[in-house]
């Protein structure tokens, strides 16, 4: 019996591949539907179970939505592994979100220096639906790389992480700092 194969899909029209900046700072880039769907920005709550560490006024901590998972940040196409669509969006939807906690910060310029000169600690704090539908360490590439990207900072300087798995079913999650740390 035969096997029907489809034709490859031709896309309509170009579309960028890769994007790899999102802050434009000469100019003002309103993001009113961003903003109303954006979750509330937040220190991370300490936990007995975390390592004590004083809180640094040079700290970026962020409450992001939880990344897609890997099946979906990845697409097969003409036999090249590429971003996804879902992918691109989630690291998109994180530069913003990146670039809206600097507009707010009152010391952007001395915080950025210090994250572009030292080593970095990330801590994120994934919150599930349930406990059994995601591995904690699915999400912690993506994570990394767009905040790393929406800071302006190679993802490289990272030389310690915590990862940390919880069930919120109301308010799925990930909730990250970014601090500067002691040497490797």
């Amino acid at each position: 019996m035969p096997t029907f194969q489809r034709p490859p899909r031709i896309p309509s029209s170009p579309r960028a591949v890769r994007v790899t900046s999102y802050r434009n700072p000469d100019k003002n880039i309103a993001v009113p539907r961003l903003a109303q769907r954006m979750a509330p920005i937040s220190r991370m709550p300490t936990s007995p179970s975390a390592p004590h560490r004083p809180t640094e006024s040079h700290a970026v901590a962020l409450t992001l939505p939880v990344p897609p998972s890997v099946n979906h940040q990845y697409a097969t196409v003409n036999g090249r592994r590429l971003m996804s669509s879902a992918g691109r969006a989630y690291k998109a939807q994180v530069g913003q979100l990146v670039w809206l906690k600097l507009a707010q910060s009152t010391h952007r310029t001395s915080l950025l220096a210090q994250l572009q000169s030292e080593w970095l600690a990330l801590s994120i704090r994934f919150y599930f639906t349930s406990a059994l539908r995601r591995d904690v360490d699915g999400g912690l590439k993506i994570a990394q790389d767009a905040l790393c990207e929406g800071l302006g900072i190679n993802d490289n300087r990272i030389v310690e992480t915590h990862l940390y798995k919880h069930i919120d079913k109301d308010n799925p999650r990930i909730e990250v700092q970014l601090t500067p740390t002691s040497s490797p």
